[in-house]
Formats: C-alpha cells, sequence, structure tokens
C-alpha cells in the first residue's frame, strides 16, 4: 500500500493493519507513526519479493545438449496450438446428460454435436482422445480423479481406460514437445476413419518410446486426434505394474486375433514387425531396418481390407545407444519370465534417455490386397516392399539431418 493510502485511513484502520503486520510498539504510536511505520514495512516487503523474483528469473535453467531457448518456446508455442484444437471438439456450455443410478450428474461437458461427454458416449472416446474437460493438463485432474475413483464408467474390452490414457498423454507430452522435440511429416495420411495398420521400424534399447512417440504424434498432430492402439509382445503384459498400465492407456497384446479384432472395429493398429531383433539392435546396426517378419502384418491388413501406412522413425535407436547384447542376460530373463521369447538384451550405456531430436515421417498408405487369400511369397513380397520405403525414407532423413540433437 502506498504512502498517500495509508495516510487517508482512519487511525483505527491503521491499527488494523499494524496489528496485521505485528509492528512492535504500535499501541503508543500515534497517526503519523503508524503511517511511518506501515510504509517503511511496506518498502521492506517490495524490497524482499523483487529480490526474491530477481533470484528466481536468474536461474538459469538445466542446459541440455541441443535444447535451446528457441526449442522451449517453440514447445510452449506447439502446446499452446494443440489446446485450441482440442477444446474445439468440446462445448462447455452443455454438461452430459448421464446421470448415475444414485442420481448423480456427471458433470463433465459434452461432445459438440451429442449429448454424451466422452466417457458416457457411444464408443466414441475409444477411437477418438477427446479430451474429457476438452484440456489437457494438471487442472483438470481432479475431475478425472473424481471419475477414476467412483468408477462411473467403463472399459473397453481391451482394458483402455480413457482417463488413465489421458493422464499419461498430458505427461508424455512433455517428452514429446519438450525433450524429444519431436517433428512429424505426412500426417495427412492417417485416415481420419476407419482401419489401418501402421508399420514402423523399432529401437529403443530400455522402453518402447517408439511406440509411445508414435501415438502421441497421431494424438498431437491430425486434424482429429485419433488412438493408435500399438502391439507389444509378452514382457509388456507380463510385469505386474507395467502390463496394467500398457493395457489402460491402449496398447494391446501382440496376437492375430487382438489385432484383427482392433481393425474390425475400425480402429489404427500400431505395429514394429521386426520384433524383439529391431529393439534390441547394436548401435552400429541403427536404422538398418531389418525383415519384417513373415509378413503377418500385410496379411491380416488383407484379411480386414485396410490400408498399410509405413512409418519411418528417426530418435529411437539412439536414445540408449547399445553397445553390446547378451544372451546371458536374456535367458535370465527367461528365468524368471518362461513364456518370454527374448533371444538377447541390449546393454545400452546411459540409463537415462539422450535428447535426441526425433523426426517421425508417415508415408502413403499402401493398399491392402484385394484377393483373398494371398500366397506366402506375396506376403513376403509386399513386406519386402514396405521394408524397402521405410529404410530410404530413413537414409533421406538422416542425410538432411545436421546434428542428433
Amino acid at each position: 500500500m502506498k504512502r498517500t493510502d495509508l495516510e487517508a485511513l482512519t487511525k483505527a484502520e491503521l491499527m488494523t493493519l499494524a496489528r496485521g503486520a505485528e509492528i512492535p510498539g504500535r499501541s503508543t504510536m500515534n497517526k503519523g507513526e503508524l503511517v511511518d511505520a506501515l510504509a517503511e514495512e511496506a518498502a521492506e516487503d517490495t524490497k524482499a519479493h523483487t529480490t526474491i523474483s530477481t533470484v528466481v528469473e536468474g536461474i538459469s535453467p538445466i542446459v541440455l545438449p541441443g535444447i535451446s531457448p528457441e526449442d522451449r518456446a517453440q514447445a510452449k508455442a506447439r502446446r499452446e496450438a494443440l489446446t485450441n484444437r482440442l477444446a474445439a471438439f468440446v462445448n462447455p456450455s452443455i454438461h452430459c446428460s448421464w446421470t448415475s443410478c444414485e442420481g448423480h450428474p456427471c458433470g463433465l461437458p459434452v461432445i459438440v454435436g451429442t449429448d454424451r461427454c466422452g466417457l458416457h458416449g457411444e464408443g466414441i472416446i475409444e477411437d477418438k482422445a477427446i479430451p474429457l474437460t476438452g484440456q489437457l493438463g494438471f487442472g483438470s485432474w481432479p475431475t478425472l480423479w473424481r471419475h477414476l475413483s467412483l468408477v462411473t464408467y467403463d472399459i473397453d474390452s481391451f482394458g483402455l481406460d480413457p482417463v488413465v490414457a489421458e493422464m499419461a498423454w498430458h505427461v508424455l507430452n512433455g517428452m514429446y514437445y519438450d525433450y524429444f522435440r519431436v517433428e512429424v511429416d505426412g500426417i495427412e495420411h492417417i485416415p481420419m476413419e476407419g482401419g489401418a495398420v501402421l508399420v514402423a521400424n523399432h529401437g529403443g534399447a530400455a522402453l518402447p518410446y517408439d511406440a509411445a512417440m508414435l501415438a502421441l504424434s497421431v494424438l498431437n498432430e491430425a486434424p482429429e486426434p485419433r488412438r493408435v492402439r500399438v502391439i507389444g509382445t509378452e514382457i509388456f503384459n507380463m510385469l505386474p505394474i507395467v502390463s496394467h498400465l500398457y493395457r489402460k492407456v491402449g496398447a494391446a497384446y501382440a496376437t492375430r486375433d487382438d489385432a484383427r479384432e482392433l481393425l474390425r472395429r475400425g480402429h489404427l493398429l500400431g505395429v514394429f514387425p521386426e520384433g524383439e531383433r529391431g529393439f534390441m539392435k547394436p548401435v552400429w546396426e541403427a536404422y538398418r531396418v531389418g525383415r519384417l517378419g513373415r509378413g503377418g502384418f500385410a496379411e491380416i491388413a488383407s484379411d480386414a481390407g485396410v490400408p498399410i501406412i509405413p512409418v519411418a522413425i528417426i530418435g529411437s535407436e539412439e536414445v540408449h545407444p547399445t553397445v553390446m547384447v547378451s544372451k546371458r542376460l536374456a535367458r535370465l530373463v527367461r528365468f524368471f519370465f518362461p513364456d518370454q521369447r527374448v533371444e538377447q538384451i541390449a546393454v545400452a550405456l546411459n540409463p537415462i534417455p539422450l535428447p535426441i531430436r526425433w523426426r517421425i515421417r508417415f508415408l502413403p498408405p499402401v493398399e491392402p490386397l484385394h484377393h483373398a487369400p494371398p500366397d506366402a511369397l506375396e506376403l513376403l513380397e509386399r513386406s519386402e516392399d514396405i521394408r524397402q520405403s521405410i529404410q530410404t525414407a530413413l537414409d533421406d532423413m538422416l542425410s538432411t539431418r545436421k546434428t542428433a540433437f
């Protein structure tokens, strides 16, 4: 409060302020002395606040290789653009018409064009990842926790929990925008309706970062935020905590039955046909796309009548540079998890992922084989063609990249 404002107050009002400021000797002061004491107290508070602000603003952010102030500014702008785009899918002026059996209203805003929210609509949220409150952020978490704790909704048959998936989306966007600074090309090749098989090169050596970034790239960059239902091998479905979270965020088990059912329902299916060999490849084989299995993904796409979208990913094979692969560690894993098919385990240099700048390129869709059943040779040829297209895209992106960071 300024001195002129203090002088305009009565002595009783000044005394109340002095009591709140715990000014010593206030009971014996006259009005002028109270004004002087309060003005001096206000000046000291202002000076202390300025000093604290200067110290806080003067703290230099942690400097990471390749992450410049321009990178951080760009990440912030991209987040704001995402927020504005996602808000258009929800009408905050109308609340969901769903009520619990006890008569408690839902309270969430409705998806535009419907009278229900994402949790209580007719299967919209299984394919379209529309934020339940209209925005991503910790500010929406109390509302999400309420529905999560009260179990006011059903999960789908594959285990997708839209509340947990939305929380994971928000948290992982920190890695997507700020740490890996993912750049995406060819997002227009992702269909906004119906199923498709997204086939990508594999890497990581420790965690399936590429699966997460692939899913986030479609959520964050596509005109409509569609879910990519990534399928994974046994290890991600066997670990006590990981397996539950893996299912809840929308992933599925790598079986033909699950894959066919996801495509039948019109979902986007994410696959990494290189499998464990690609995931564990050493650093000297980085971005050398191996054989894409026996063409199983091509057969599944043909049976479902959906296109195959090749995806080239730069970044996943460098976050944990692998210096060697160990069969002994693989035997140890199989001792604890006998059903796991892993043949070798990668030994990486670093426990923390490197801040590699990622690039993801979606290639034009490859239409399915329209005659059935395709023979084994035809499937292998289709698989090899897609492998070559991914390899060509990787080589092109690497040739124009100045630095990994």
